[in-house]
């Protein structure tokens, strides 16, 4: 099960996954002051755990360490979701739920991912052919008679 990232923790991960590269605690440090005030200390605390916790790799770079993420943000959320599902009792109905919230342009984001997914690959024939996609019989390249 993946915990949820505190606020300081996914406000120090959302810099580190959105600058995709090793950083170092002073990187984050200036980065974070300018929405608050906070220690270098607290900073290298909270790396430092989510180092401890899996989220982040480090290596040392002269007397510091530089932090790089173990998993992107997309991951994080794909675990988040895959729990929160995992909780239902009727885990096809929560799928309709959620559905339901998303907007026109969240809905076709799921129709891309499932499309590369190749979960539910297009009917080659579609369902507006003339054979309404029917069955015709020809034996698909690589699969077996």
């Amino acid at each position: 099960m993946v915990r949820q990232l505190g606020e300081l923790e996914n406000a120090i991960m959302t810099r580190v996954w959105r600058w995709n590269r090793p950083v170092t605690v002073r990187e984050v440090l200036q980065d974070l002051q300018s929405e608050r005030e906070i220690a270098y200390t607290t900073v290298m605390t909270v790396l430092d755990k989510l180092h401890r916790k899996g989220w982040l790799r480090r290596e040392r770079a002269g007397r510091a360490y530089r932090y790089e993420p173990v998993s992107s943000r997309e991951a994080y959320t794909a675990a988040l979701m895959n729990d929160a599902w995992a909780t239902s009792d009727n885990p096809a109905a929560a799928l309709v739920h959620f559905f339901g919230l998303m907007s026109p342009e969240q809905r076709e984001a799921l129709r891309d991912a499932l499309r590369v997914a190749a979960l539910f690959p297009p009917d080659p024939a579609g369902p507006d052919s003339p054979d309404g996609g029917a069955d015709t019989g020809e034996t698909p390249p690589g699969a077996a008679r």
